[in-house]
């Protein structure tokens, strides 16, 4: 018997934002979805306006799992996460275990197909996934100020700041030409152009 796939079950019972008092809640399993659809956007972006050589496929998967060590670890609050470089990489250490014995709870012969989504690295594909998963966090703030809720106006700031400084003009691409439809109601994103 093998547990991997009903511990993933359990990220929808992992609460992000800990620190903040949202109106709308999140857990890992919805953001992690929409990561990985603005991951996927990003890369199709990037391959077809750019010339990436990159596989769209590969990175949604990895998208899918890049917070899956949370459901070991949990979701640590971000002002904690960074507050210096001992504790962040005292978190990527723990983050590296849980990942670790996730791939475990595979069978072995499926490890080695699975361990590439589970690693950390620098390149394109986890830049792509890394700044998807900041503009899933932009989009949060953006959705509790429409509801009403300023605890998120700061961190929005602060996320759309550290947007601006990413370096990918596929990046930029899906910010113009994407993000304003999230200031929108249902019945203005049902609006004929």
């Amino acid at each position: 018997m093998h547990h991997f796939f009903a511990y993933l079950s359990r990220l929808r019972y992992i609460r992000r934002w800990g620190l903040m008092r949202s109106l709308m809640p999140e857990n890992d399993a919805e953001h992690s979805l929409q990561v990985a659809m603005i991951a996927h956007a990003i890369a199709v972006i990037g391959r077809d306006r750019y010339g990436r050589d990159c596989s769209p496929e590969t990175i949604v998967t990895m998208a899918v799992y890049h917070d899956a060590s949370e459901v070991i670890t949990g979701d640590m609050p971000t002002p904690v996460k960074y507050h210096s470089d001992e504790l962040r990489g005292a978190y990527r250490d723990v983050e590296a275990m849980a990942n670790q014995r996730l791939l475990t709870m595979l069978p072995e012969d499926m490890r080695p197909a699975f361990a590439p989504y589970f690693a950390k690295g620098k390149d394109y594909a986890h830049r792509v996934v890394k700044a998807a998963d900041s503009i899933s966090a932009y989009a949060k703030c953006i959705e509790e100020k429409r509801a009403g809720n300023r605890e998120f106006d700061a961190a929005g700031e602060a996320i759309r700041k550290g947007l601006a400084e990413i370096d990918m003009p596929e990046v930029r691409d899906f910010l113009r030409e994407f993000m304003p439809s999230f200031e929108l109601s249902l019945d203005e994103l049902n609006q004929e152009k």
